[in-house]
């Protein structure tokens, strides 16, 4: 006789957080061409946003969501933070600063590294900037690693 395995209520809680909490650059894209209501937040510095950015995004450096959010951006918009990438807690700060004002906030996994080694559209003041996808982080001939 076999049994079933019966659901980890502990681990799908915890997962289902987690997707609450996080999306990642595919989806943000996908979430971009789509054109869902949301407003993507550069969390990162001056230098950084100058340097190059995903199109498309606002520039909000963490230091100052508390002060200028609620002034510039309406508390029933949703909100994706995004800092350099996997190695930088940042954008999990922004997020937190946007959870305090009460937005409904997801953290981009992955960052600004992992939007552009996907391949996806980054801009700096003078116009987008070219660059090839990384094999190792995106599929080549796909629009999407069908992981869903």
């Amino acid at each position: 006789m076999t049994t079933s395995a019966q659901p980890n209520e502990h681990l799908v809680n915890h997962f289902t957080r987690k997707l609450e909490c996080e999306t990642d650059a595919s989806d943000v894209h996908a979430d971009q061409e789509a054109g869902r209501r949301f407003l993507l937040i550069d969390s990162r510095g001056d230098a950084a946003w100058n340097q190059a950015r995903v199109v498309g995004a606002t520039h909000l450096p963490t230091a100052q969501i508390a002060q200028r959010a609620p002034a510039e951006i309406p508390v029933d918009m949703p909100v994706v933070t995004y800092c350099w990438g996997p190695g930088c807690n940042g954008a999990t700060r922004a997020a937190l600063e946007f959870a305090k004002l009460g937005y409904r906030v997801k953290e981009m996994i992955g960052g600004f590294e992992y939007w552009a080694r996907e391949g996806l559209p980054v801009e700096n003041d003078h116009g987008r900037i070219p660059h090839a996808t990384d094999p190792l982080t995106a599929p080549l001939d796909a629009t999407t690693c069908d992981c869903t």
